[in-house]
């Protein structure tokens, strides 16, 4: 592989239900975190370059911890998702405390996104053939845009309902996406269904169409506290008005994250039994 392409980690979430920063929790017998995980399957599967969005409040003490790792394995860039970097002329009230969303988030990191790019959430442990089919299709000669599409039963948590974008897809291809609130193995969703788990990869034309959807959004937010600006909706109006073609690469593969405090326990064992399946090194 001779064509470069960027990994882009949103790691500015605040992680609400988890009860504290997911970015740097351990869950290695070495102090990994999944972020560590995702950039070692990263690096395997071909990807030169990772862009770490954060917190500037975050940056000093994910750098100490992860960043010192990831960095030997990978080209690592660091950009801030603050809610005063906004197109020229826009700015959100003070006292807003929350990231204005995942779009948002990829529109920050925009100086360094020159080459094809994925883009995946920090706090999400993907396996490693997701990686390795993004890789593959971003560079492919005919690359426009891709989704890893997850099976909804390897996603579920045995804590809580969880929230998914159910996918419709058609020929190998995303129709839309649609969020679904509180799901679990009851909800009469088929578990064969899948949802986007917020992995994607796209072209560098996409960070125009992300400063087009931002300064139509932020002049007409009705909670300017609240509303974020979400990746999945910018791709549904692209997908609607005939701008973006959007392949879905079906994934077998596991999905592990931690909504929950409680999820932590579970992560950890799979992560364990990975290791010694020989599928991680120690």
């Amino acid at each position: 592989m001779t064509k470069k392409i960027t990994l882009l980690v949103m790691a500015a979430g605040m992680g609400s239900r988890f009860g504290g920063l997911k970015q740097i929790e351990p869950f290695g017998p070495n102090g990994e975190t999944i972020l560590d995980y995702s950039v070692y399957d990263a690096a395997r599967a071909g990807f030169d370059r990772a862009v770490i969005v954060l917190r500037r409040s975050m940056l000093a003490d994910f750098r100490e911890t992860v960043g010192r790792r990831i960095e030997k394995l990978l080209d690592v860039r660091y950009s801030l998702q603050e809610n005063d970097i906004l197109p020229a002329g826009f700015s959100v009230p003070a006292e807003r405390t929350r990231p204005l969303g995942t779009a948002h988030a990829v529109w920050c990191a925009r100086e360094h996104l020159d080459t094809p790019f994925a883009v995946v959430n920090s706090d999400d442990f993907y396996g490693a053939g997701s990686y390795a089919a993004l890789a593959d299709a971003l560079t492919s000669p005919d690359f426009t845009a891709c989704m890893v599409g997850y099976r909804l039963g390897n996603t579920l948590s045995e804590t809580g309902t969880v929230n998914r974008g159910i996918c419709t897809v058609s020929d190998g291809y995303l129709s839309g996406i649609e969020e679904t609130f509180g799901i679990d193995k009851n909800s009469g969703i088929p578990l064969n269904t899948v949802v986007s788990m917020n992995i994607w990869g796209f072209k560098p034309d996409l960070v125009g169409r992300l400063e087009t959807e931002l300064r139509a959004f932020l002049p007409k937010m009705n909670d300017p506290l609240k509303d974020e600006l979400y990746l999945p909706g910018v791709v549904n109006d692209a997908i609607r008005d005939g701008s973006l073609s959007v392949r879905v690469i079906e994934t077998p593969e596991q999905w592990y994250g931690v909504t929950y405090r409680e999820d932590a326990a579970s992560l950890r064992a799979a992560i364990a039994r990975m290791i010694a399946e020989g599928k991680y090194p120690a």
